[in-house]
């Protein structure tokens, strides 16, 4: 029987492998960030995660942030986004943005993002949201959340390149200072 916790535990042993640490169980993504399902499931398996094919459909069926992705065939799995694992390209188009983002993070690296912008850090890509309900709900993880928005429209004019994931999630190199306002 699949419970809530089954579901959470799954996608987040999926965001652990899909996004991060493949080689913890002994895998390494292809160039676009797949996996073949059945690999997948079987690695898992003998490593003493359990993982079924009906848990993991049902994970990418009701994942609320549409974390990742099937094939068109069906056989392998990728995250959406979020990658820490060098040299994944999503291959994704670049797409005109509009005017305005937005960054939910926390009061505690304000002082650090006035001084030197958003940066990607670990991961592929800088992550903002289209709107500002979202941007909370992700500043909420860490806390209080504090809203940053992200002048979209002159950094594209400016010839900074914008992506979308399949889940609806901008994504960008960084984000220069001179492109944020903070609240006051």
């Amino acid at each position: 029987m699949k419970t809530d916790q089954t579901l959470i535990s799954t996608s987040k042993f999926l965001s652990l492998i899909l996004r991060h640490q493949p080689e913890a169980i002994g895998m390494t993504l292809d160039a676009e960030g797949w996996l073949d399902i059945n690999a997948l499931i079987a690695a898992a398996n003998e490593r003493g995660t359990r993982l079924t094919l009906e848990v993991l459909h049902e994970v990418v069926a009701t994942n609320d942030k549409k974390r990742f992705a099937l094939s068109d065939d069906g056989l392998r799995i990728r995250a959406s986004q979020g990658h820490s694992v060098a040299g994944v390209d999503l291959k994704l188009e670049e797409q005109n943005p509009p005017e305005s983002l937005y960054h939910g993070t926390v009061a505690a690296f304000v002082e650090s993002i006035r001084a030197s912008g958003l940066k990607k850090r670990s991961r592929n890509h800088v992550h903002l949201s289209a709107d500002e309900a979202t941007a909370t709900k992700v500043g909420s993880r860490r806390g209080k959340p504090v809203i940053l928005r992200i002048d979209a429209g002159a950094m594209h004019q400016d010839r900074h390149q914008f992506y979308l994931s399949a889940n609806g999630v901008w994504l960008v190199d960084a984000v220069p200072t001179n492109y944020l306002t903070f609240p006051r």
